[in-house]
């Protein structure tokens, strides 16, 4: 869970690996280093903290060269040291590297590179790369990476240098993903596509198991076997400007506001109102697969697994398909009953490299299942190894904490929903209501934004309660998990999400006058339970923020603070209740001085288990 750079071609190499690394730094940010080649020598400089610890150390020195590697830090094996930060070296300082991934028989061959006589000088797993490779260099590092290769079991994102061939990078993937940016003499190698928008926009994915070897004018690329692989590369959806701020003080916020257009670009061209339909493109040549689809497993992690608990509710109510939600983490240790041909396993994940979910859907693979996939990187792992699916099209996401991709998923959810829906007994009139309302949801969504400075003044009322209880029903009872998710991930309150009708069963023995809850209560068929529950609360003394439909004067009776959405259809309230929450726990992460785009311990993207 960390970021690679690396870059071989003529322009200094430094300033293109640190701003690499600036575009990277949501991936991991414990420590940073980079190595820089010349035909004189090496230049190694490394730093515990954030990018601009980097620089600082940076300030003054000259590392020339126009090939190199860079890496940001988010710490497995080792605690964040100078002395574990990548790069990393062999014994004679002549082959670094840097590796996202876990080595998971590091041990084993540190033993006996140490028994033949390595000095080693880190805690981390990777540094065994290192050594690997001198045991085989002997002026063919592709070769000599090959074969280190052959004796590691785990996960890698690699890019090794070595400088008795200093324009030359060699790298190799297995289960964490890199990418080449393919430039005019130049190219580049990265582990996000972020990071090198500023100089192309054409893109090669490496697919498990290959090596690539990059220099000035060329790029070839090799599966483990020594076998020749040809493929073209993608363009770029996105533009640099889409990863930059945009004013606005954090990345965090400015996703939030970017909700309207993103669920506009997800809907876009895929709604048919006169019919009532929904029009998938990347699942049509499976669309008759899945008219005879009898169960559907959805597997997620994180954020991306209260989407799917939302669309089992979606599916079941207007598709009529049972519906089974798992933690990907869970699912690929148990073993799942599916029938072939008779189940869909479909995977939500932002990145498209979530470790888990992959190893989840290469397990439903392998057992005959229709693997589907929603994601929002083009080209992704999970995008490519399952069978169909559909992209978010949400742009890039750069806060750790995912707030526009959620959103996405949801709208996502829905429009897949309907095309079920209408595929099964779903009538052309539900389906028409269904579309007119999933198009007013941007308008809607811009509506509660206009709401932000007043939830900012209460955000500052609350924030500095330490334990929050979230409450929702039904559609609801997700969003209530993701917003104390979310208030969790950027501000460290405890936080908890609570399905309401089970208040009676435990959680009701924390509330008194110190323990806030916050309440989705919108009208919907569930609305008076609901009531029930904040009544239970209120006589125990509880403070409430209850997120209410508009219109509904009768919840401040209840509520010390009220934040109002817009009326829908109950199946698409969660797109609008999760707004406010967000800017909730936004608001009260800032206002607790926190640094709410790179919360502590947590990277973007879990690429190791």
């Amino acid at each position: 869970m960390c970021g690679i750079i690396g870059y071989v071609g003529k322009k200094p190499a430094t300033p293109i690996l640190l701003e690499g690394l600036h575009r990277l730094e949501y991936r991991g940010y414990d420590s940073s280093g980079m190595v820089v080649l010349n035909h004189q020598g090496v230049n190694l400089i490394k730093s515990v903290g954030d990018i601009s610890s980097l620089e600082e150390r940076l300030e003054g020195r000259r590392l020339e060269g126009s090939c190199g590697i860079a890496h940001t830090r988010w710490a497995t094996h080792g605690a964040p040291s100078e002395v574990n930060t990548h790069p990393h070296m062999d014994c004679k300082d002549e082959i670094y590297l840097v590796h996202n991934g876990i080595i998971e028989n590091y041990r084993e061959l540190k033993e006996n590179l140490i028994k033949e006589g390595h000095r080693f000088r880190s805690e981390t797993d990777t540094e065994v790369l290192a050594h690997l490779i001198e045991r085989y260099y002997n002026g063919n590092l592709e070769e000599a990476t090959r074969q280190a290769l052959f004796r590691v079991r785990g996960t890698y994102g690699l890019a090794v240098i070595s400088r008795r061939e200093p324009n030359k990078i060699v790298a190799a993937r297995h289960g964490s993903p890199l990418l080449i940016g393919v430039g005019e003499n130049e190219n580049l190698i990265a582990s996000d596509a972020a990071a090198v928008m500023r100089y192309t926009h054409e893109v090669i994915y490496l697919e498990e198991g290959e090596i690539a070897t990059l220099g000035l004018c060329g790029i070839e690329i090799t599966n483990i076997e020594r076998e020749l692989i040809h493929r073209e590369a993608q363009r770029l959806e996105w533009d640099l400007e889409e990863v930059q701020k945009g004013g606005f003080p954090h990345f965090m916020l400015k996703e939030i506001f970017e909700q309207p257009e993103v669920v506009e670009n997800s809907i876009r061209g895929r709604l048919i109102l006169e019919e009532g339909l929904a029009k998938l493109g990347g699942l049509e040549r499976v669309y008759d697969h899945l008219g005879k689809i009898e169960r559907i497993i959805i597997v997620s992690c994180g954020t991306a697994f209260y989407a799917g608990l939302v669309q089992e509710y979606m599916l079941e109510e207007y598709a009529g398909i049972p519906t089974e939600v798992e933690l990907a983490s869970e699912f690929r240790y148990r073993k799942p009953i599916i029938h072939r041909d008779e189940t869909a396993v479909l995977a939500i994940s932002q990145s498209g490299e979530t470790a888990d979910t992959i190893s989840a859907i290469r397990e439903a693979k392998r057992k005959g299942a229709l693997t589907l996939g929603v994601v929002n990187v083009v080209g992704s792992t999970i995008a490519r190894e399952t069978d169909a699916g559909v992209y978010n099209h949400a742009g890039p996401e750069i806060g750790v904490a995912s707030t526009k991709a959620f959103v996405s998923q949801l709208a996502i959810s829905a429009l897949l929903t309907l095309m079920l829906g209408r595929q099964r007994e779903m009538s052309m009139v539900t389906g028409q209501r269904v579309v007119s309302s999933i198009k007013n949801l941007p308008e809607q969504i811009r509506e509660i934004l206009k709401q932000n400075e007043s939830i900012k003044e209460i955000a500052n009322r609350f924030s500095h309660y330490n334990d929050f209880l979230y409450l929702g029903r039904k559609y609801n009872y997700p969003i209530a998990l993701e917003g104390a998710l979310k208030l969790k991930e950027i501000s460290y309150i405890h936080a908890e999400g609570y399905a309401a009708g089970e208040m009676k069963h435990g959680p009701l023995a924390l509330i008194d006058e110190n323990f806030p809850v916050v309440a989705i209560v919108p009208k919907d068929s569930v609305y008076l339970k609901v009531r029930s529950n904040l009544e239970e609360i209120k006589a125990r003394g509880g403070k409430v923020i209850a997120v209410a439909t508009e219109g509904d004067q009768e919840i401040a009776s209840l509520a010390d603070e009220v934040i109002y959405i817009p009326k829908t259809l109950e199946v698409l309230t969660p797109i609008l209740a999760v707004v406010p929450l967000q800017l909730l726990a936004y608001h009260i992460g800032v206002a607790r001085g926190r640094n709410v785009d790179k919360p502590r311990n947590l990277a973007k993207s879990v690429t190791v288990e």
